[in-house]
């Protein structure tokens, strides 16, 4: 979590955010509509400042998610949009994911998107980002699968497998490093199985996910599995530095 999300999250538990008046955030919200990059931000001061005061209460979180939800199905500015995202990260809930999964595809919103979808803790989130995979391509796609790693989303991991498999060592590697982070035995497995057969440009991403799942399952107290993933590394067949990682944790 950012330090500024953190800070915001203190404030709203301390009870210290007061919302601003009805009027500034009406104008506000005129103002981001037609809000672009370079044009003076303190304008929407009032709702940046609404989302610390709601967090809260939840009828009053609610009704602002709402009125950012709105924004973004209105024919306003990209920038106006990427806004409300950034908003979202901080509030959103499973109100905003319909919203937010509709602008996946959008090679110039998707990122910050699914910037907002990473962090709503409603499994709806988790499942607009597995259901929007096989509908994105190239760094759509590779985001995508970005976003699943970072949430942990063990249900994408068959999604992700068959991505290791991808024409794109771009994706690949986004889906290795994904994999790496969810670490089920199931995904440690198919990135030892992949990992000496994936396009040379992703390879090391792939091997690294190895390694990573293995630490992670070794921390969860899986050791049985952690440990057939480090002698996989520590084989012949793999890069150096692969191999001393391996056996550096076997010997420990």
């Amino acid at each position: 979590m950012q330090i500024h999300e953190l800070a915001i999250e203190a404030v709203a538990a301390l009870g210290l955010g007061a919302p601003p008046a009805a009027p500034a955030l009406d104008a506000a919200f005129e103002s981001l509509k037609g809000y672009n990059w370079g044009t003076d931000a303190k304008a929407l001061d009032p709702i940046e400042d609404a989302v610390v005061a709601v967090l809260g209460d939840a009828a009053a979180r609610k009704a602002l998610e709402a009125r950012l939800v709105a924004v973004l199905e209105a024919d306003v500015s990209r920038d106006a949009k990427d806004v409300v995202c950034r908003m979202l990260r901080k509030m959103g809930s499973a109100g905003s994911v319909p919203a937010l999964a509709r602008l996946l595809p959008d090679k110039d919103l998707s990122h910050m998107a699914r910037y907002a979808l990473e962090r709503i803790q409603d499994p709806a989130a988790g499942t607009a980002l597995r259901d929007a995979l096989p509908k994105v391509a190239g760094k759509l796609k590779a985001g995508v699968a970005g976003s699943l790693g970072a949430r942990r989303d063990a249900a994408a991991v068959p999604s992700l497998i068959d991505l290791l498999g991808d024409g794109d060592a771009a994706t690949v590697a986004a889906a290795a490093t994904a994999l790496g982070a969810i670490a089920t035995p199931e995904a440690a497995s198919a990135l030892i199985a992949a990992g000496k057969k994936a396009p040379a440009a992703a390879r090391p991403a792939v091997i690294d996910g190895a390694l990573r799942a293995a630490e992670h399952l070794a921390v969860a107290g899986k050791k049985a599995e952690a440990t057939a993933v480090y002698k996989a590394c520590a084989g012949n067949d793999m890069p150096e530095q692969v191999r001393l990682a391996a056996e550096r944790a076997l010997s420990g």
